[in-house]
């Protein structure tokens, strides 16, 4: 294995990661069983083999709106993980401050294999501004000409809205929806996660981040590894989400996307560093592993 040099301080964040064990009760409906676990001292293991301070735990759509695993795993690092929770839209006040204090910092809203949910009613515009006036912001995974249904009303959203993995691009050029998903990435309460280019087609994503480092320098850009690669296992090791990242970058957009940007978006900076808890620094992280 070779070691690379990684510029950027402890304070680095990976932003999607998830995590379950193979026993736990799923969802009905969902598109995908797991047959293995993917716990939170794994992954907390990871982070520290690779430099990284903190990571964002994202609750897996086959898990549901059963968010307990989500909440325990956070409850076991509270100073290096947060939480992105899945929710029915009609869920009370109380219940959203609830997941707040257990580190809950955004909700989910998977479309995948779904229709695009009525944003404009009632019940998810009091969503919204529930969401809005606690701080959590609203993470979107939806492709193609959902983007063209979901555009007018994430413009108006009155906080911050997170496009899950490039907005799942699928091609290199111009796709239906590709117009609108760019119009809702130039949004400025709107963020993009670098994740997951094997979850859109081929060049697809690596096409797309170069075109938003291009227009904004990386500006909203976050990167999470999408450990551990739900139903794209085969032969990923975790250095690589890395590496994939890394060729595209240069140093002032690696601080930017790995340190600044989720600082800003979460409100948080880890009050640990790697080199406190005895982990490796970032000159020893490796690109495999």
């Amino acid at each position: 294995m070779t070691s690379i040099e990684l510029p950027w301080p402890s304070a680095a964040f990976d932003t999607h990661a998830h995590v379950f064990t193979s026993g736990l009760r799923l969802a009905h409906g969902r598109r995908y069983t797991p047959d293995y676990d993917a716990t939170a001292d794994a992954y907390l293991s990871l982070l520290d083999a690779h430099g990284l301070a903190a990571g964002v735990l994202v609750q897996p759509s086959f898990l549901g709106t059963d968010n307990t695993y989500l909440l325990d795993a956070l409850g076991k690092a509270p100073d290096r993980l947060r939480g992105v929770a899945v929710i029915e839209p009609r869920t009370p006040g109380e219940e959203l401050d609830r997941l707040v204090a257990a580190g809950v910092c955004g909700i989910r809203l998977n479309l995948i294999s779904r229709p695009v949910p009525p944003l404009g009613e009632r019940l998810w515009r009091r969503l919204a501004h529930e969401l809005a006036v606690r701080g959590l912001h609203f993470e979107v995974q939806a492709q193609q000409r959902q983007w063209e249904e979901l555009e007018p009303w994430l413009l108006r959203w009155p906080g911050a809205v997170v496009v899950d993995h490039l907005g799942l691009p699928a091609a290199a050029s111009s796709y239906p929806g590709s117009a609108a998903l760019s119009r809702v990435l130039a949004a400025q309460h709107v963020w993009v996660k670098a994740a997951a280019p094997y979850r859109s087609a081929p060049q697809a994503a690596t096409a797309m981040m170069r075109s938003l480092l291009r227009a904004r320098g990386g500006e909203r850009m976050l990167w999470g590894s999408d450990w551990p690669w739900t139903r794209h296992e085969e032969g990923r090791v975790y250095g690589e989400t890395l590496a994939w990242l890394m060729a595209e970058l240069g140093p002032g957009e690696v601080q930017r996307i790995l340190c600044a940007n989720p600082a800003q978006l979460f409100g948080w900076t880890p009050r640990t560093s790697v080199a406190d808890r005895g982990a490796p620094g970032p000159a020893a992280a490796r690109t495999t592993g």
